[in-house]
Formats: C-alpha cells, sequence, structure tokens
C-alpha cells in the first residue's frame, strides 16, 4: 500500500508527457502482462498524481492477479470513490470476505448507500436550487400566502437538512500496516481492544493528535494515523 496517514487526492487530467506511457501500459494490460504494466500504472498514480476510475480498476485487476490483495483493495477503494459503482463495491466486498476484513457489508442497505453516493451531490444541488427559488418565491408573495406555505417551506428545509445528515458520504480509511492496535482512547495507556488487519476499513470520525477517531464493531475507538490510509 502507500504511505499511511495521509488523504488521497487525484487530478482527473493526463498531461499529454503520460499519454505514452499510459498507452504502452493499456498495450501491456490487454496482452495479459500485467508485472510489465503494473509500474507504469503506479507511476500515473503516485507520481503524476492523476487516474481516472477506469485507470484505478485496471491497477486493481493487475495487482490481483499478480496475487497483492492489499494493494487491489486499495485501488478498487480509490476508484469506488472517485467514481461510486455497485460493482466495483461487490469486487470489494468479495475480496475482502475471501480475506476475512471487516468494514465492506454485502447487504441491500449498503448497496442503497453506494447507489446514494452516486448521485449525491447532483441530488444535492439539486435540493439546494430548490431552496433558493422556493425562498425567493416565498418574499416575493409573502403577503398573499397562507401559514401553510410558510410550514411547507420550512419541512422542505428540513428534508435538505435530513439528506446532508443521513447521506452525505463518510470518510473511511484502510488500515495499511499489520498488528495495528485499535484502543478506546487516544494513547499508549488506553485499553486495547483489538488488533486490525491489513485491509481492514474503518468509518474515519475525526483526528484527535497522532490518532484517528474511528468506528470498530459498532464502537468508537481509536488507530494511530500512521497505522491507517484515508482515501475517502
Amino acid at each position: 500500500m502507500a504511505s499511511s496517514g495521509d488523504e488521497i487526492f487525484f487530478s482527473s487530467h493526463s498531461p499529454r508527457a503520460a499519454s505514452k506511457h499510459l498507452k504502452q501500459a493499456d498495450s501491456l494490460f490487454e496482452l495479459g502482462q500485467y508485472a510489465a504494466a503494473a509500474p507504469l500504472y503506479r507511476q500515473q498514480v503516485w507520481r503524476n498524481r492523476q487516474a481516472s476510475p477506469q485507470l484505478l480498476l485496471r491497477m486493481a485487476f493487475a495487482q490481483q492477479q499478480l496475487g497483492h490483495y492489499q494493494a487491489a483493495l486499495l485501488y478498487l477503494s480509490l476508484a469506488q470513490v472517485r467514481e461510486p459503482r455497485l460493482r466495483t463495491w461487490r469486487q470489494l466486498a468479495a475480496l475482502a470476505n475471501q480475506y476475512r476484513l471487516v468494514g465492506y457489508p454485502s447487504t441491500w442497505q449498503q448497496e442503497l448507500r453506494v447507489q446514494a453516493h452516486r448521485y449525491y451531490y447532483t441530488g444535492l444541488q439539486g435540493l439546494l436550487a430548490g431552496a433558493m427559488i422556493g425562498a425567493v418565491w416565498l418574499l416575493l408573495r409573502r403577503q398573499r400566502l397562507a401559514r401553510g406555505w410558510w410550514l411547507g417551506y420550512a419541512g422542505y428545509l428540513l428534508l435538505c437538512g435530513a439528506y446532508l445528515h443521513l447521506l452525505r458520504p463518510t470518510a473511511a480509511g484502510l488500515v495499511a500496516r499489520p498488528g495495528a492496535a485499535v484502543m478506546d482512547g487516544p494513547g499508549a495507556g488506553a485499553n486495547w481492544l483489538g488488533t486490525a488487519a491489513v485491509g481492514d476499513r474503518l468509518s474515519v470520525l475525526g483526528t484527535q493528535d497522532i490518532w484517528y477517531r474511528v468506528k470498530w464493531q459498532q464502537h468508537v475507538a481509536f488507530i494511530r494515523q500512521a497505522d491507517l490510509l484515508v482515501v475517502e
């Protein structure tokens, strides 16, 4: 995996100088020469900091074919962040289940959440636009409108708030180091709760000093920032 303790950001645009390397990598990938294609893709991802969801999915497939399941999980997770899709999530869940990792539910609720994340920002823009139009309309006609219209608009604002609170994408991280300790507090003297495996996926709730506050087995716990790679 990449170095831990940082959030990962990429640009969507590839420079012209990289197109030659990408074409070479794509040709090798199509020929099934994954060991040769992977370094070229890796350069594009980590040195140039530019990667499309399609490139990340190809990198994940190549790493999986080479037997590097941790790296495959990382690239699948990055692709899922860039472009949430049910197919990608199902690949993540299947790979995690194969290695008995936690944090990859394969439930209908999770699949519904994936679909909501895919259209979250489009829906949010629509709701905010509706709120602005509604506010202008109410102000222009405020002297002729019954109280029910204002109550209806208040209900619409509550709906917008619920949408923001319940469906907004949450940060998550992949455990990047073996033997990562999960504690019940942000300190070495806190009680030990368990050991996370490389590739376990934890929801990140916040930070405190050198620790991430995370969700661990339905409880709030803490893990060192150096042990977790935040991918969304």
